[in-house]
């Protein structure tokens, strides 16, 4: 592991996002184990965290935010925690660093060909914030231009003076959001340039991203969670496998080479549209997918008689609600691999959890967000027979 520490970072103070800024990544680790431990004690003792070699300039999503400044220049950057005062960023020690060069040059881009930028509070201006997604072993690009309008003044020439400064892009995205709110996207995409999505490799598989899909934002963390995660599953070629929240697919595809069959169960539509690709385009055959509630659709299995040995979930930062868990209960699959983001709603789960037939047997912290207070955890469930 690297030890030696990069200048810390100018924007910390004002940014927010990074709390463990100016402390040792090992350190950091530690703080985290123990965090876990705390949390979890009531379940079992920890192993040890699975950090990263090199924990910087990770993320390969980034998104910034523009706003005019007084004195007629634009200034790029995040938000400041928990409010909507911009901090102006050039460049950020977690994220991919050729995304935050392009970030820079649409800045200037947006200036000289007179882009006005998104006033949040009168509603007028056109250019509200730019989200950049890249492949790590691809090495593709996608640039997606969150616009208040779809009337985007000379869009083919900025086009053309973005790719000159950066022929890395692969793939450019005029997204549409309109309306008041604090989400980032709108529904609608119009293509400028490219594919409209890019693709990149995860533990062998090629994975299809487009602007809205849910894909880990740390590639190199994210192998390694996914081969611990089917790893404690221990899948034999028998198993029927369920990924509850499933996304484009990642973990039930790169599960599927060692069970019997997959289903995948999402709500959002475009994910599961991208999954099914995902599979045809792997030709990974023992793998379904539907667009459903995945609580429902347990619970309807259930009601079917239908059965499943392991259930792969991996919820929001809020957790499973109750009718969620319920599901599981009734489902009775004899694992379950609760892959969380946060441990504070994963002890709640794992509360109630426990108390239904179902023996906590690995906890297993994963280091996905260097320099943040976040930390992945991995747990299997057994269930107990009575």
């Amino acid at each position: 592991m690297k030890t030696e520490e990069k200048v810390k970072c100018p924007y910390e103070k004002k940014c927010g996002g990074c709390k463990y800024q100016g402390i040792p990544y090992e350190k950091q680790l530690k703080e985290k184990e123990k965090k876990v431990r705390k949390l979890l004690k009531d379940y079992g003792k920890p192993e040890p965290i699975l950090g990263m070699e090199d924990p910087y300039y990770y993320r390969n999503k980034v998104h910034a935010t523009y706003k005019h400044m007084r004195n007629g220049d634009i200034a790029v950057g995040r938000y400041e925690e928990s409010s909507h005062r911009l901090v102006p960023i050039e460049s950020c020690q977690i994220e991919d660093q050729k995304a935050d060069e392009v970030i820079q040059t649409i800045r200037k881009l947006a200036k000289s060909f007179k882009i006005k930028i998104f006033n949040e509070d009168s509603g007028y201006g056109l250019l509200r914030h730019v989200l950049i997604r890249t492949g790590r072993k691809t090495g593709e690009m996608l640039v997606v231009l969150v616009v208040a309008s779809p009337v985007f003044p000379s869009k083919n020439n900025f086009v053309k003076a973005l790719r000159k400064e950066h022929p890395e892009i692969t793939s450019i995205v005029l997204n549409i959001n309109d309306k008041k709110t604090s989400m980032i996207l709108g529904e609608r995409n119009i293509v400028l340039y490219g594919k409209g999505y890019i693709q990149d490799e995860l533990c062998d598989y090629t994975f299809r991203i487009s602007p809205h899909s849910f894909y880990q934002v740390n590639p190199v963390q994210t192998e390694r969670l996914y081969k611990k995660a089917i790893r404690l599953a221990d899948l034999k070629g028998k198993e029927k496998v369920l990924d509850a929240y499933c996304g484009i697919g990642t973990i039930g595809m790169i599960a599927s080479k060692q069970a019997k069959e997959v289903t995948g169960v999402e709500l959002n539509r475009d994910a599961v549209r991208d999954a099914i690709g995902n599979a045809k385009g792997n030709g990974v055959k023992n793998i379904r997918f539907y667009q459903a509630d995945a609580g429902a659709f347990m619970v309807s299995m259930a009601e079917q008689g239908e059965k499943m040995d392991v259930v792969f979930m991996d919820p929001p930062r809020a957790g499973s609600d109750e009718a969620f868990l319920q599901s599981v209960i009734k489902l009775a699959p004899k694992k379950v691999v609760y892959i969380s983001c946060n441990p504070e709603t994963l002890a709640r789960d794992l509360g109630y959890l426990t108390k239904k037939k179902y023996k906590v047997t690995k906890i297993c912290p994963v280091d996905m967000f260097p320099f943040t207070d976040h930390c992945e955890v991995i747990t299997c469930l057994q269930r107990v027979e009575s």
